[in-house]
């Protein structure tokens, strides 16, 4: 089964072998995704989304007014984009100014005329290298803290998700990542990481996460609140 309807929502299923407890996701876009373990029974995935139905509601409602608030950037002089959670300013420049589409530089984002029409796919590509560097660091420096070893490290876009620990112990981070602010990064590193030991978000998962990072309820919380302000590029 990979699809659910109860009533007006409909469910994207996904059952793993791994998976031991029912969890529901509201992604970015407001699609609904029921993730259970393999050969779940549909009566016992109905009864759960009855049982969450107000809050999936919320979730939604949540969702629709983010969206609502958050314009396309238009790639206009003086145009605000974030970058580890600082805010730097787009100045358009001549083709002949520098020798690659978009920099930072002089504390602005610098693209080139000639490379508006690509604009985004260039703060993309610009953004995922900038990630990669920084995130391989940090999994570097926690991974040894927290005794785990993990086999590599990708950035890509993960849709709704910040972060994923992958088949054969390697973890996947949203590119959009290195849009927030350090500490924020920080703390969807150490949850990837946790899940090398602890695959599913258990009571153990959240004592190991507060054992790594005593805050992390703060940075959690944060992440929730705020996480949509970087969707607008």
């Amino acid at each position: 089964m990979t699809r659910l309807d109860v009533g007006d929502l409909i469910f994207e299923v996904r059952e793993s072998r791994r998976r031991k407890t029912l969890e529901i996701t509201v992604d970015r876009e407001g699609e609904l995704i029921i993730a259970a373990p393999s050969d779940t029974d549909e009566q016992l995935l109905r009864d759960f989304v009855v049982e969450k139905r107000y809050w999936i509601y919320q979730k939604l409602a949540q969702k629709a007014e983010s969206r609502r608030q958050l314009p396309r950037k238009e790639y206009v002089n003086g145009e605000g984009f974030l970058y580890l959670g600082r805010s730097y300013r787009l100045k358009r420049v001549p083709k002949d100014a520098q020798d690659v589409p978009l920099k930072l530089a002089a504390g602005r984002f610098q693209l080139r005329e000639d490379a508006l029409v690509d604009a985004r796919e260039h703060f993309i590509r610009w953004y995922t290298l900038r990630a990669t560097d920084w995130l391989v660091g940090k999994v570097k420096e926690h991974a040894r803290r927290m005794q785990v070893e993990p086999a590599g490290v990708k950035v890509q876009d993960l849709g709704y998700r910040w972060g994923s620990c992958g088949k054969g112990c390697r973890v996947y981070f949203h590119w959009k990542t290195i849009l927030l602010p350090r500490h924020i990064a920080e703390y969807i590193v150490v949850h990837e990481l946790i899940h090398l030991h602890e695959p599913h978000h258990t009571p153990a998962f959240w004592r190991r996460l507060e054992r790594t990072m005593p805050d992390y309820e703060q940075r959690k919380s944060w992440l929730a609140r705020h996480g949509i302000e970087v969707e607008g590029i």
